[in-house]
């Protein structure tokens, strides 16, 4: 073996393999793999081999597509066959609640590029002439992907990567790594030491014990999953000596199994509730490549329902039941991405459906690594999006759930129930008892709404206009014509101090820092190629202090980056302040003579302007730093509170709004409002795959201010021309609002994709913020949206439909 690789790549399943053939893609010869048996010897070789491109999420489908484009091109360049079956893929639907999963799939399907076909119960029954229509309504197909043979496409990445100049060791144990003080990477195996720059562990069912190599906890945890195999049926036969082609691979979701032929026979994949996670507390030794023994039991009413509408499935014996360990993640998508603490440590872990993620986890990994980011954003599958919350039990918890729900319909607005609460700010019985129906976000249990006496507490979920709609309205009219108190504890914030804390901070962001104590400004960084990879606001506690805030779901994603870009010379301080300060949003037409009553601080125009912030004292609780700024666009300030007083300043806060009509706020009016004001929300409207510039954020970076991350880039973009717009566009549509990823057309042409939506209750319009080609982007352009299937007019408006000139926040 030898001692120095520029990378190492640990585990020789699917992914492990896609990686190395990937970094050799990028011009990286010098690269190793390292399997501690024999390549596909984890889940890999008892894969059920399927390549389903349908997936919710924009960057988990465009991975998915890459790679079943990738598997057709791969016998032709490294002369191994995959055995790629392109049989097309089938999804049945008995409810119109799925069709409308189906539709809003498809409109990420267009801005991806898969291709589909929306059909009828009598083009079900062409495609898959054994299988009874009765009850369904329709389905979705994919006649690009099918299934294919695990062991051979790891074979064939396996080849490809030697031909690029990889080296793969098998039978090589890694029994430790560890970083050497110079920042190369020691791995000790069973056969000797390797020094690289780069390690990258795609290592399955061991992805926790691996972690803990190098002190990690990752919420990674393998659940059993079962399918049968049955003995050839005669009807099956006949079809392969009559010359017909397989038929296309068939989900019903809603019995949630699928279903494949395999040798004229049939398998049958079910994901039933009470599949229980496995090798919690590590893979013993003497599990090696084995299978646990099946439980049918578990899967009867799976198998029922596989008989109901594939009847010769009840006529054929059982040749094998397969039930072997699958990887999962508390949501279901995999950690691909930098290692948080560590540098030049990457994490691919957590692939429930490896053999459909490989090969694009392997391309887009490979990028980030060789040059520094990735072609596509990569946040729903970034290892960082969890954070110290999700330990073991958590992650039990939450994989055996998301499991149980692969087939389920997966609404925008669902919550899931398992682990929670977990993270609950001080005032949250408060919150409970005054009707809060509640959602997660990062382990934070938050408001989404306020059920009023004599409602239901629940959510009726849906694509379209629900249960909560009259409601959440009330919210936003409170707000914008009273005043209304949001609890947003959940913000991620840092304190940054010392004398070199000024120089760093403006290297890292594309604007200029707020120059006098006590000003607020907000600040993105930006990935070398200009795309948005965060967004903080920064506010200037002293001469040499500031507090920085930046999304709740990005407290691990934003400390890291601070973290590594920590200067050596001990000249900054940080402190992650998170979990000590609670935040309150004070707003409306009354936020003012709320506070006045509480605070003996001059809260006037002259005293206290917009986009300035004082440490103030509410009631009794000192040590408030009080901001004014806010993301519904009116008059109010975020009350940024030492953690003990909350409950005392929502007491003091709600006593003296009595007068004015106070009431509390949730989520979902915030969405509303934010985006009547065209305010772009981090991980939707701004991701690392459009700039700042196309995002039309122009006024919060400052070219001449000196480098910074990304600079060059809007440079040369601002000189070629930019290449896309950021809009706001009003939709004429009556029980459905844009969601995110609905195509945008002109014409018969695709010219832009729907970020976010929601309907504007304070404008009366259902309003969607966008990027389109430049030419289309000018206010007045007539558009057309595709919402649930059905092509709706749309057009972009002026910005910030809601109060343009900016009158309330200035109040």
């Amino acid at each position: 073996m030898k001692s120095h690789a520029r990378a190492v790549v640990v585990g020789g399943g699917v992914v492990g393999a896609s990686i190395l053939y990937h970094l050799t893609k990028q011009g990286w010869s010098d690269v190793v793999l390292l399997e501690r048996t024999e390549l596909t010897a984890g889940s890999t070789w008892h894969a059920a081999g399927l390549l389903p491109l349908f997936n919710m999420s924009y960057s988990v489908g465009q991975i998915h597509k890459y790679s079943v484009d990738l598997y057709k091109t791969l016998e032709e360049e490294t002369g191994q066959d995959v055995s790629f079956h392109v049989t097309g893929n089938l999804r049945l639907a008995t409810t119109k609640e799925r069709m409308d999963e189906y539709h809003h799939y498809c409109g990420t399907a267009n801005t991806i590029g898969v291709p589909y076909e929306m059909i009828t119960p009598a083009q079900v029954k062409e495609l898959w002439p054994l299988c009874d229509t009765e009850g369904l309504v329709g389905a979705l197909y994919h006649p690009d992907d099918g299934h294919i043979a695990p062991v051979d496409l790891t074979n064939a990445l396996a080849i490809g990567a030697r031909n690029g100049g990889a080296e793969i060791y098998r039978q090589t144990e890694v029994t430790a790594i560890a970083q050497l003080p110079g920042g190369e990477w020691k791995i000790t195996t069973n056969k000797g030491e390797i020094t690289c720059e780069h390690v990258i562990t795609a290592t399955g069912n061991y992805a926790r014990q691996t972690a803990a190599m190098v002190g990690l906890d990752i919420p990674v945890i393998p659940v059993e999953h079962q399918y049968i195999v049955t003995d050839a049926h005669p009807l099956l036969e006949e079809r392969k000596k009559a010359g017909l082609p397989e038929m296309a691979v068939l989900r019903e979701s809603d019995a949630s199994y699928y279903m494949r032929e395999e040798r004229q026979g049939l398998i049958l994949g079910p994901y039933e509730k009470g599949a229980p996670a496995c090798f919690v507390d590590g893979v013993p030794d003497s599990f090696g490549q084995d299978l646990f023994p099946g439980d049918l039991e578990r899967l009867e009413p799976h198998i029922e329902a596989a008989i109901n509408r594939v009847p010769i499935f009840g006529e054929v014996g059982i040749k094998d039941v397969v039930n072997g360990p699958i990887s999962y993640t508390p949501d279901g998508n995999p950690m691909i991405g930098p290692a948080f603490g560590l540098r030049n440590y990457w994490l691919a872990e957590g692939f429930s459906f490896g053999v459909t993620a490989a090969g694009g986890a392997g391309r887009y990994l490979a990028e980030w690594i060789c040059q520094g980011e990735s072609s596509l954003d990569m946040l729903d599958v970034d290892p960082r999006r969890f954070g110290a919350y999700a330990n073991k039990a958590y992650t039990v918890a939450k994989n055996e759930e998301a499991y149980a729900n692969v087939f389920t319909i997966h609404y925008p607005d669902e919550e899931r129930p398992a682990a929670r609460p977990c993270k609950t700010s001080p005032c949250h019985d408060k919150l409970d008892a005054a009707g809060a129906v509640w959602g997660q976000r990062y382990g934070w249990e938050r408001p989404n709404w306020f059920a009023p006496e004599g409602v239901e507490r629940k959510d009726d979920w849906s694509f379209r206009r629900t249960n909560y709609f009259e409601h959440v309205a009330n919210e936003c009219k409170l707000m914008r014509e009273k005043v209304g108190l949001i609890d947003l504890t959940s913000f991620s914030k840092f304190d940054v101090s010392g004398p070199g804390a000024e120089a760093f901070l403006d290297r890292l962001v594309a604007n200029a820092l707020p120059k006098k104590v006590g000003r607020i400004a907000l600040t993105h960084n930006l990935t070398p190629s200009g795309g948005v990879r965060s967004e903080f606001t920064i506010t200037r506690m002293g001469p040499e202090s500031f507090y920085l805030i930046s999304s709740g779901a990005a407290e691990r994603y934003d400390s890291d980056l601070l973290l590594k870009e920590l200067p050596d010379d001990g000249s900054v301080t940080l402190n992650n302040i998170t979990t000590s300060r609670g935040v309150f949003v004070l707003a409306g037409p009354h936020a003012r003579d709320v506070l006045a009553k509480v605070t003996d601080t001059d809260l006037s125009n002259e005293a206290f302007p917009w986009l300035s912030s004082q440490t103030i004292s509410v009631g009794m609780a000192s040590d408030v730093r009080a901001l004014r700024v806010n993301f519904v666009g009116g008059l109010g300030w975020e009350l940024h509170h030492p953690i003990e007083f909350q409950n005392h300043i929502f007491d003091t806060l709600m006593k003296a709004g009595e007068e004015f009509g106070i009431g509390l706020v949730g989520m979902r009016a915030m969405d509303s409002m934010r985006i009547e004001k065209s305010y772009r929300m981090w991980g939707s409207d701004l991701t690392t795959e459009y700039s700042i510039l196309e995002a039309g954020l122009n006024r919060f970076v400052r070219l001449n201010k000196g480098e910074f991350v990304g600079r060059e880039a809007l440079v040369r973009q601002q000189e070629a021309g930019v290449p896309q717009r950021f809009i706001t566009l009003e939709v004429d549509v009556k029980d459905a609002d844009c969601l995110g990823n609905e195509p945008l057309y002109q014409g018969d042409a695709m010219i832009g994709r729907v970020t976010a939506g929601a309907f504007g209750h304070s404008v009366g319009k259902s309003l969607a913020l966008a990027y389109v080609k430049p030419e289309v982007a000018e206010p007045g352009t007539e558009l057309k949206v595709d919402i649930l299937g059905e092509l709706f007019p749309a057009r972009v408006i002026e910005e910030s439909p809601y109060d343009p000139e900016n009158a309330a926040l200035r109040a």
